[in-house]
């Protein structure tokens, strides 16, 4: 006979409507964040190069400054937001210099000196930027009670961001077409309007999203209306309220992460897929204009990309569940692979076939934001640090060898539960990995292309061959090295 508990320890079950609601609520917040992201890495150097006269050389160079200052100090700010542990109060203080840095990056001085104010505005913009997705990211992975509730809040502050995305590449071009003004203006009315909306999103989501555990508050609301009301363990896990670990020196938040074999793992798959996706990022404008002479539909290829990422994000979470998230990304990647096989054979005037190929790798450009960072979001709850435990101690589960453990191993390593705040540092260092990546793929890309002969608008076919292999042929290679990365470690990458 089962046992009856007078007062099981779990949280209130919530009606399927407002679970989803808190999630979205959740999810507000990433379509501002994402919104400003594409202004301040496309819009910006030439503005800047248009508005002040500015050279070149000058400008990409304090343009790769700030930007490898902003990637190198992701880490150090993972650290600090975890002393501090509140992630409400860290996006409070972040989301000031977001919104200052934002519309001064979209102001160009008319006179003065431009760089100290591009430096300015560029040190402020990354700083609140930076801050904020760490803290918002790390929130995220503590308030979800078990894999399928933090794939689902993932989903949605995802979604979100592919909307903002899509805002973003649309708005500065409407604004300024209404009255025909240049496209700097529709920029700086861009810039007017990002702090109100920013304010309402964030509004939501700080006061409408689950807590997180650390700011000190119960993660139940967190819990899904489909979770069983008996699994005590699970809800008193995800309640556990985090103590600051501000005796820990900054030394080891940092390297905290990086002892953890399951992180180790995951961020090299991340890595390579990374690049893979960065490569035709970089890319696409030149494929489009001298493969398929279509440069007119740039637009159209790029708005439908993102559409498309966020249409199917919903269906890989769907199908996450069903055959776990890493099955589910490594056919996201098979898919892509596939896209970009087609997209090596088209030509000029096929504009129609590419847009298919938009279709099918920006599904798979879904499946890459949401389901490795749901798969970050379960680690980033333990300690990062393993210990060794006996299947007899671990209650008898039956677990999968990985494909590093030797066969007839009688040990595994597995992740010790946490009382600290810890996630922010795993998604410092994610933040980090993810900028260097488009560093990566530039400094790949674009030497190769000049090896090859290519120049934008050359007709010479052997040139025109090399980009097409640089376009296609380089992200089905690390696309499938991170696919066969992923299910070679997918028993260790799935464990809650």
């Amino acid at each position: 006979m089962r046992p009856q508990t007078s007062a099981p320890v779990s949280a209130p079950r919530q009606a399927p409507l407002a679970a989803w609601l808190r999630r979205l609520a959740y999810g507000a917040l990433g379509l501002p964040l994402a919104m400003a992201a594409l202004p301040i890495y496309v819009h910006a150097p030439r503005l800047w190069a248009e508005s002040t006269g500015m050279s070149l050389g000058l400008l990409g160079g304090l343009l790769l400054a700030t930007r490898l200052l902003d990637a190198v100090i992701d880490p150090l700010l993972g650290a600090w937001a975890d002393r501090v542990g509140s992630r409400r109060r860290l996006i409070v203080l972040a989301l000031p210099f977001l919104a200052a840095g934002f519309v001064a990056l979209l102001h160009p001085p008319a006179d003065g000196n431009a760089v100290l104010w591009l430096l300015a505005a560029l040190l402020t913009t990354y700083f609140g930027f930076s801050l904020a997705s760490i803290a918002y990211q790390a929130w995220g992975a503590e308030i979800g009670a078990d894999s399928a509730e933090r794939t689902r809040l993932v989903a949605c502050r995802e979604g979100f961001g592919l909307v903002g995305v899509v805002l973003a590449a649309a708005l500065p071009g409407i604004l300024a077409g209404g009255d025909g003004l240049a496209l700097a203006d529709g920029l700086a009315q861009l810039a007017w309007l990002f702090p109100p909306l920013l304010l309402l999103l964030a509004a939501l989501t700080l006061t409408a999203a689950p807590s997180a555990i650390a700011d000190g508050k119960s993660a139940g609301t967190a819990v899904d209306e489909a979770a069983p009301a008996d699994t005590a363990s699970t809800v008193a896990a995800a309640a556990v309220p985090l103590a600051v670990t501000a005796h820990e020196s900054v030394l080891a938040s940092l390297r905290r992460p990086l002892a953890d074999a399951r992180f180790r793992r995951l961020l090299a798959v991340f890595v390579v897929n990374g690049v893979a996706a960065a490569l035709p990022a970089t890319l696409v404008l030149f494929f489009v204009a001298d493969i398929l002479q279509a440069a007119a539909w740039s637009g159209a290829f790029l708005g439908l990309y993102f559409v498309s990422g966020v249409v199917f994000l919903p269906l890989w979470v769907a199908l996450a569940r069903r055959i776990g998230r890493v099955a589910a990304w490594s056919l996201a990647m098979a898919t892509a692979c596939a896209a970009f096989v087609w997209a090596a054979g088209l030509g000029a005037g096929d504009v129609w076939p590419f847009a298919v190929v938009c279709v099918l790798s920006g599904a798979a450009f879904g499946a890459d934001l949401a389901l490795p960072a749901a798969l970050l979001a379960d680690i980033a709850r333990g300690p990062g640090v393993a210990r060794e435990e006996t299947a007899g101690a671990a209650g008898g589960r039956a677990q999968g060898a990985d494909g590093e453990n030797a066969a007839g191993a009688g040990a595994e390593t597995l992740p010790v539960a946490s009382a600290t705040p810890q996630a922010g540092g795993y998604f410092g260092w994610w933040n980090l990995v993810g900028k260097l990546n488009l560093a990566l793929a530039a400094g790949v890309a674009l030497p190769l292309l000049e090896l090859a002969g290519y120049r934008p608008g050359v007709s010479d076919a052997a040139a025109l061959s090399g980009l097409v292999v640089v376009y296609c042929g380089l992200p089905i290679l690390f696309k499938t090295l991170a696919a066969a990365l992923a299910w070679r470690w997918r028993n260790s990458l799935e464990k809650a």
